[in-house]
């Protein structure tokens, strides 16, 4: 598990540093640049207030996902083209749908740049509480307030398929399923077959290395 979360920081990590919307920004730029795109976000100061980033950090973001998506949205199929740039040796395809999904809050099929900043204030500033909920939501494939063990597995077998080469052919094509079998025994408390969040954080919690996983990146911006 705490290989799942760390590819999970590692990737969002990678995406980061690479984009261009960490470049620097005009000081001189109070507000959001709004006129370019068809969906226009909340404004500045709204989203100020509901992330833990600063009002610059904002607007260089910003920049960066207008960049990306001009229309202000971006599609799934949008989303999995970005996102696999930055593992050109593995198969982003799936697990990138699966974050998708984190991200679209509304379930719209589309992430607007509040669904995104406010994912990633959560990732990169938020308590370990709020982290492991998201992470949560991101195992919760059918949403319906559980972790299933195939759950599980299929965003393990979607991490490894990510990573390509940097896993295959160390890796066993059974030691995923090993890997889970392991871990979802140690969250699946009452043995009901199903995790629930507070068995989830729980657990985490007591993780040493998925602690220190969740927060490597915490000063990425």
């Amino acid at each position: 598990m705490s290989l799942l979360l760390l590819s999970f920081f590692l990737s969002v990590y990678l995406s980061l540093s690479s984009s261009p919307s960490l470049a620097p920004t005009d000081s001189s730029d109070s507000d959001l640049e709004l006129s370019t795109v068809r969906h226009q976000p909340e404004g500045l100061d709204q989203l100020q207030a509901q992330t833990r980033f600063t009002r610059k950090e904002l607007q260089s973001l910003y920049r960066g996902f207008k960049n990306e998506c001009p229309s202000g949205l971006v599609d799934e199929e949008t989303f999995k083209s970005i996102y696999s740039q930055f593992f050109p040796q593995g198969d982003a395809t799936t697990y990138a749908h699966f974050l998708f999904n984190a991200f679209d809050i509304d379930r719209n099929g589309s992430i607007h740049f509040e669904d995104f900043v406010i994912g990633l204030s959560v990732l990169l500033r938020g308590s370990v509480t709020e982290k492991l909920n998201w992470a949560f939501n991101l195992y919760d494939i059918n949403k319906d307030g559980y972790i299933t063990k195939e759950e599980m597995l299929a965003i393990m077998k979607s991490i490894y398929d990510m990573m390509g080469r940097y896993t295959y052919p160390c890796v066993r094509d059974d030691a995923p399923s090993e890997h889970v079998d392991k871990f979802f025994q140690k969250m699946d408390k009452n043995r009901d077959g199903v995790v629930t969040i507070e068995e989830f954080i729980e657990t985490c919690q007591k993780d040493e290395n998925i602690m220190n996983s969740m927060q490597l990146f915490e000063n990425v911006i």
